[in-house]
């Protein structure tokens, strides 16, 4: 009979003590998927005592996380400790180095140093996977490592955090303001209690850069990701996008041309048209664009113990079946190095939200400032008087190169008539 796949995990929280659930629920289905039943043998976690709702009496306990790399029985090495460095990486370097193999939902290490893992995994004959690392329970990175592998992606978009499109969703059904649905996510466990990880688009990001990685063979280049979160997103805005056809989504995008690639996380407006607006609460969603597969579309749940469980497990699967392959679907020497595209020469149509005195002229002025910046207005409406004197103007222009739109609110960021920050968004094309 073949020998078990034998496992040692890092981090026993929601989702590490889910996997040694969903082994276990799931055991004989497992075992004939993979050829060989998968055995967790080691564990490490911060608190040895701590009720998890599963019996690790039977398995070797580490203290040391680290020493799992060295464990005589494990074959593979699962981390779920997180973060971008300190413990994560030193494990990560460990099992790698000793030929272990290695699986991870750390989207952060991946991120910052998954080029440097690719290459000791290749260099050590291990495998390296990630599945749970972008989207959670999504299979999308099996997607376009696997299943659109013969593709050239033209482009890779969609939801990646559902912390914000909770909020958003919560925003747009209720008429709420941005504070008052972070208080309550925050309450029900949607959110952490620092919540800018989520809401400022880093987490985001780290996922954006991942896929853009798989999707065009570039080296990983967090670094040169545009980052922009949802915080400043007002009730008014959803409330003007969905007169306007619209609803609001952070999103990230990537594309790779000839001038670079490009890789922006920001608030976007999205047609009601897109399968993206229809994304609901916590969901995650990613879109990809292939030239023979056409348009992918990726929807599930992106977050929590079973389906993130669920991605740590099948990554485990492919492993035991002898699936190892290059992390990034082709050898990290084969991955190349992409300059950062300029954005100011990207055409497209903005949303741009003002709230500026209600005086006499205040028009003429921003339309002014649009025009000897050579953006075109689609389309302008003002509201009333608010309670501090101002009014709100929202402006949605002709496709436009976004350093035109950027030179017109330079111009009236020096006004006297402005009265806050302007808020632009994008507006996503089809």
């Amino acid at each position: 009979m073949t020998e078990p796949l034998r496992v040692a995990i890092a981090g026993l929280g929601t989702v590490g003590a889910g996997v040694i659930r969903l082994l276990e629920a799931n055991g004989s289905l497992i075992t004939r998927r993979a050829g060989r039943s998968i055995e967790v043998v080691a564990v490490s976690a911060r608190d040895r005592a701590k009720d998890r709702g599963i019996d690790i009496s039977g398995l070797d306990w580490v203290d040391d996380p680290i020493e799992l790399a060295r464990h005589p029985r494990a074959d593979v090495v699962v981390e779920l400790v997180g973060g971008s460095d300190g413990p994560a990486l030193a494990l990560a370097r460990a099992a790698l180095g000793a030929g272990k193999s290695f699986v991870t939902a750390n989207k952060a290490m991946i991120a910052h140093h998954g080029l440097e893992l690719a290459r000791a995994a290749e260099a050590h004959d291990a495998a390296m996977k990630f599945e749970a690392a972008v989207a959670g329970g999504v299979p999308v990175i099996k997607g376009l490592r696997e299943g659109a592998a013969a593709n050239e992606i033209a482009r890779v978009y969609g939801i990646l955090n559902g912390t914000c499109n909770y909020i958003l969703s919560k925003m747009e059904s209720e008429g709420s303001d941005f504070a008052d649905v972070l208080a309550e996510a925050q309450a029900l466990g949607y959110a952490e209690a620092d919540p800018g990880f989520d809401i400022d688009g880093v987490d985001a990001a780290h996922k954006l850069s991942i896929l853009a990685s798989l999707a065009f063979g570039t080296s990983p280049s967090f670094g040169d990701v545009a980052i922009g979160g949802v915080r400043h997103v007002v009730a008014a805005d959803i409330a003007e996008a969905a007169a306007l056809g619209y609803r609001i989504r952070l999103i990230g995008i990537a594309e790779a041309g000839e001038s670079g690639l490009f890789q922006r996380v920001h608030p976007y407006l999205i047609p009601m048209r897109h399968p993206l607006a229809h994304v609901q609460g916590s969901l995650n969603a990613v879109v990809a664009e292939g030239n023979y597969v056409g348009r992918l579309f990726f929807q599930g749940a992106g977050a929590g113990d079973g389906p993130t469980a669920s991605a740590v497990v099948a990554d485990l699967i492919d492993i035991a079946r002898g699936e190892f392959g290059p992390p990034y679907a082709m050898p990290a020497e084969s991955l190349a190095a992409q300059a950062r595209a300029d954005s100011g020469e990207r055409r497209a149509s903005a949303y741009i939200r003002l709230n500026v005195a209600d005086r006499v002229g205040v028009l003429a002025e921003i339309a002014t400032a649009m025009r000897d910046a050579g953006v075109s207005i689609e389309s302008l409406i003002q509201r009333g008087a608010a309670a501090d004197g101002s009014v709100l103007v929202v402006i949605v222009t002709h496709e436009s190169p976004e350093r035109c739109v950027e030179q017109a609110l330079a111009t009236l960021r020096g006004s006297a008539s402005l009265m806050a920050e302007p808020m632009w968004m994008h507006i996503l094309d089809e």
